[in-house]
């Protein structure tokens, strides 16, 4: 006997060696000596029946979701009920006793043997030939009926059939039925054997999923037209491979959305190299050499930069996606770039700063926080941190020396910030904390953490929540909390201008802080009275501002008192939404309820509390 075990069960030719290897290995035989040596060879050393059980486990392990006369063809003859069924709905026990009966008649001798002829390799005609002889006594009309209906790309209705030989649809039917009929019996008979044997390893070959396309490429005369139907053969071949559906494009055994969740599972757990994600996807019985279009065939995944990731929906796994596959730190020009869909970067900079998956850590650049290292809040804040690693003063060239080599900041910005609000010069010329020895700088008499509608975001930036009224939209200026303009640098007399592309924005300090018209930026949201604009100045003088509509009345009032806060994602649980509010706050994450509700009443966000049912 020449055959392998390879050559009876299709499967293990186009299932990666590495998924074999450890099920099916064995020290007395050489490596892949299921494609190696004959089958009698191997079933002499290690018994039919255990040849049979690595086959079973085999079969368990990586193809159970195909049906056991496609891993292993012969068994449509032995046991034609049973070859219909899955691994996963028979066990272990039936199916290794199926393979032992197939194997063990395999080594009956040839002249002994009175059943379970091997398919030919080649017959003795060519198949379009035999399967012509099918439909060569047939009418006109049947041989219409199987054409235009039966094997027809497009089929025709049964009214248009009706029409067209003057019957009724019932007549159709029958014909059709009669037809259906005629074609079984021909398949169960010995003329047929060859293009059964055809269609077993055609299955093998085509895997659990694989382009509708490559039906008809699977070999030159699929493509021959049958001289009794004037179709090509393949037409006829594909309506012998049941199991088989055709969704869009592709041509999938067990169940197209199975096949597709199954895929889907496979990178949960976070991007794979290319490479990996075949060798993978090949074990739910995915051709290797089509493996790739059936990834990228598949919603919710992509290939990215020759990895492939998850993809929902939403823009802030995406971008976690993006910078996962890349494995370092982004601008959010880039995360841009590479998700390559219709996100504005308004929207991706506002994700990257709210959500607790990324992190600040550089003035314009975002990794993973996972990744660790230390996050960037500021010329401003990382000057004040700076000093307190020196002890709590520290010469400005060592501030400039630290900053500019970590950090993609210019030396003037930081010599400016330093000379500027909030710091003061030593005796010996370096710089500490305005008003750290208890002196002169301007203090408000609440911090920024302590001032209503200030909320700080995952890069240490605060933020006020201006709530829209008619005045806003008319054109008015409105007054600003002291704490947060002093939190801008600002201090009584002075005056900041925060600049934006629909025009800049004064914000000036006489008898209190007020800040100019922002007229021209709610008109570029189309905001309405009630709805929120958070904003603040960046360390370069950009005002920076983020558009929230009204919350629906509908909304949950924890998420009403999120929204409040501009935290718009979904929650687990009233527990993590106030820990969400606490860290807005400037409080610890592990700030108990009861401090947190403190807080919000010492700052006067009865709004929030309202919500929380305070």
């Amino acid at each position: 006997m020449n055959l392998s075990l390879s050559d009876i069960a299709p499967p293990l030719r186009w299932t990666s060696p590495g998924q074999i290897a450890p099920i099916a290995n064995d020290p007395r035989l050489p490596e892949a000596w299921w494609q190696a040596i004959p089958l009698d060879r191997a079933c002499a050393t290690l018994g039919a029946s255990d040849v049979a059980a690595r086959l079973a486990d085999l079969t368990l392990a990586s193809w159970g979701h195909l049906i056991l006369g496609d891993v292993l063809p012969l068994l449509r003859f032995t046991d034609p009920v049973e070859s219909t069924r899955t691994a996963d709905g028979l066990g272990r026990d039936t199916v290794h006793k199926l393979f032992s009966g197939v194997i063990e008649r395999l080594l009956i001798p040839a002249e002994e043997r009175s059943a379970v002829p091997l398919p030919p390799s080649r017959p003795e005609r060519p198949l379009p030939e035999v399967i012509d002889e099918v439909f060569e006594g047939l009418d006109e009309r049947q041989r219409a009926i199987a054409r235009d209906r039966l094997y027809a790309s497009q089929r025709a209705t049964l009214d248009e059939l009706a029409q067209r030989f003057s019957v009724t649809r019932e007549r159709i039917r029958q014909i059709e039925r009669d037809l259906r009929e005629h074609v079984d019996e021909w398949l169960g008979g010995p003329d047929a054997a060859p293009l059964v044997a055809h269609v077993s390893w055609l299955r093998g070959r085509l895997g659990s999923a694989v382009p509708a396309d490559d039906l008809a490429a699977a070999v030159p005369w699929h493509r021959t037209e049958l001289t009794t139907l004037t179709i090509p053969a393949w037409r006829f071949v594909r309506t012998l491979l049941t199991g088989y559906e055709q969704v869009d494009g592709w041509l999938v055994t067990g169940g197209a959305d199975e096949l597709r969740e199954k895929t889907r599972q496979l990178f949960t757990d976070g991007p794979r190299p290319l490479p990996e994600a075949v060798t993978v996807v090949a074990q739910l019985g995915v051709r290797e050499d089509v493996a790739e279009r059936w990834i990228a065939a598949v919603p919710q995944l992509r290939l990215l930069e020759e990895h492939v990731v998850a993809w929902p929906r939403s823009v802030n796994e995406k971008a976690e996606a993006v910078l996962a596959v890349t494995g370092s730190a982004l601008t959010p020009e880039e995360i841009q770039e590479r998700i390559g869909e219709d996100y504005s970067l308004v929207g991706i900079r506002n994700q990257l700063t709210a959500d607790d998956r990324f992190l600040r850590v550089d003035r314009n650049k975002y990794g993973l926080t996972r990744w660790g290292g230390e996050e960037y809040l500021g010329i401003r804040e990382m000057i004040v941190r700076e000093i307190e690693r020196a002890g709590g003063e520290a010469s400005v060239s060592t501030i400039v020396a630290n900053l500019t080599s970590r950090y993609d900041v210019s030396e003037s910005s930081v010599r400016a910030y330093a000379g500027g609000p909030g710091f003061e010069r030593t005796q010996r010329g370096w710089v500490r904390v305005a008003g750290s020895d208890g002196n002169g700088a301007y203090q408000p008499r609440k911090d920024v953490s302590e001032t209503r509608r200030c909320f700080r975001s995952r890069d240490g930036r605060w933020w006020h929540r201006v709530d829209v009224n008619a005045e806003h939209l008319r054109g008015s200026g409105s007054p600003l909390p002291t704490g947060f303009a002093a939190y801008l640098g600002m201090a009584p007399g002075g005056q900041l201008t925060g600049s934006a592309p629909s025009g800049d924005v004064v914000i000036s300090w006489h008898n209190q802080p007020t800040m100019g018209s922002i007229r021209n930026i709610l008109s570029e949201s189309n905001a309405a009275e009630g709805d929120h604009v958070f904003l603040t100045v960046s360390d370069g003088g950009e005002l920076l501002t983020r558009y929230l509509p009204a919350a629906p009345p509908a909304m949950p009032p924890v998420n009403r008192a999120l929204h409040l806060i501009g935290y718009t994602a979904p929650v687990a649980s009233e527990a993590e939404g106030y820990r969400l509010i606490g860290a807005r706050i400037g409080l610890p994450e592990t700030a108990p309820r009861e401090d947190i509700i403190a807080r919000l009443r010492e700052r006067g966000d009865r709004d929030i509390l309202g919500f929380l049912g305070v």
